[in-house]
């Protein structure tokens, strides 16, 4: 069927993809402002999310016992309509203690519909690449540095062996680990708290 048939022309078409960006976006964003997170409410979810993951992949607790940091980030809420936006807040710790508080985000754009609710954590296995990290004003994966997506191997444990890259991530949904997802373009912003 073409647009002209049910009266829609291409620019109205632009003119309300770039409104329903806004308003996702403005969605998005202003829910995070609305509903940050105390330093407290954070710490206590990222106790929550590690033990989750502890619970669900064997050898976590040790392989996060040999990083030089890890950031938490235990709840990320993607949203979208074609265009999509999220946003997560969550703690960096250092031999097991917050050391600064970080959010997370993205937009994407494409065929998607829905919303959904991730945990993602951030392993940096190397000093220096903890040390640029904690520097930048505003660090993208991909474009910062590059992360690898680990999965786990059969009986839901990790191969630490294979694991040579400076920063590795774990993204879990309520079924445990996911699968098939990237966290380039995602960007993380020091917060003040």
């Amino acid at each position: 069927m073409k647009l002209r048939s049910l009266g829609i022309r291409k620019r109205e078409l632009t003119i309300v993809a770039v409104i329903a960006l806004m308003a996702v976006c403005f969605v998005v964003f202003q829910a995070a402002d609305i509903y940050a997170a105390t330093a407290k409410e954070i710490d206590v979810s990222v106790d929550v999310a590690l033990e989750n993951f502890y619970n669900n992949v064997k050898g976590g607790k040790e392989f996060l016992k040999a990083a030089k940091g890890v950031l938490v980030l235990p709840s990320v809420f993607k949203a979208g309509i074609g265009i999509g936006g999220e946003y997560g807040e969550g703690a960096l710790r250092i031999g097991g203690k917050t050391v600064d508080y970080y959010s997370t985000a993205a937009a994407s754009f494409g065929f998607q519909l829905g919303a959904q609710k991730k945990t993602i954590i951030l392993v940096f296995m190397q000093q220096a690449a903890l040390k640029n990290f904690r520097a930048s004003a505003g660090w993208e994966a991909g474009v910062d540095g590059s992360v690898a997506l680990v999965t786990v191997g059969a009986g839901g444990s990790i191969d630490t062996t294979n694991i040579q890259d400076p920063i590795v991530a774990f993204v879990l949904g309520q079924k445990g680990l996911m699968y098939n997802l990237t966290l380039e373009g995602s960007k993380f912003t020091k917060l003040k708290k």
